[in-house]
């Protein structure tokens, strides 16, 4: 029990070494051997919890990427109406950038990776795939409830993410440009304006 504990200690070093070598240096200049001294274990131990470098890049990846479906099922509540979903939705972006500094980095980091690198590349555009069909079924529901005017789920979808991603992108290079979690807010609130049904 002991040894299985120490194990997962030492793993978890391991993945907050990588956050933060390949936050502030990339993922290229982020040795095995850097990840090792920073997280104070040997190679072995290393390779024992992750095959590769890129492995563990991915599992980093994965865990972002749940963390943000797990914030994106939070939205859908039984009584709301698609609108007030949507509004909610902004919230994910305050989150975001309340997690860290440096998990903004290293977001820009998996795109920078995923271009060079088809295993990441395939890692990263299926869940974007995956985001776009939970708000094109949101959309669909909007319309079909009667507070959204019939406009293209899948062009909508397309819309939001690109809201979203777009934010993030912002944040991460102008970090004191606006408060972004405002700025989400009022970016819902416009695309509202557009496909909501006036009351």
């Amino acid at each position: 029990m002991a040894t299985q504990r120490r194990g997962e200690e030492t793993r978890t070093r391991i993945l907050e070494a990588a956050v933060a070598g390949f936050a502030e240096q990339g993922y290229g200049k982020t040795s095995v051997a850097e990840i090792c001294s920073r997280a104070k274990a040997s190679k072995g131990a290393f390779y024992h919890h992750f095959p590769s470098k890129q492995a563990l890049f991915l599992e980093l990846l994965e865990r972002w990427l749940a963390a943000l479906d797990e914030r994106l099922e939070g939205i859908r509540v039984e009584d709301a109406t698609v609108p007030e979903e949507l509004m909610r939705m902004t919230g994910i972006i305050r989150q975001v950038f309340q997690a860290g500094a440096e998990q903004l980095p290293l977001f820009l980091e998996f795109w920078t990776r995923a271009a060079h690198d088809a295993a990441v590349w395939e890692a990263s555009i299926a869940p974007y795939r995956r985001y776009r069909t939970f708000f094109s079924r949101m959309i669909e529901s909007g319309v079909a409830e009667g507070t959204l005017r019939p406009v293209d789920p899948d062009s909508a979808a397309r819309v939001i993410v690109s809201l979203a991603v777009g934010l993030v992108v912002q944040g991460l290079l102008d970090t004191e440009g606006a408060d972004w979690g405002e700025v989400a807010e009022e970016g819902v609130r416009m695309l509202l304006r557009g496909i909501a049904v006036k009351e």
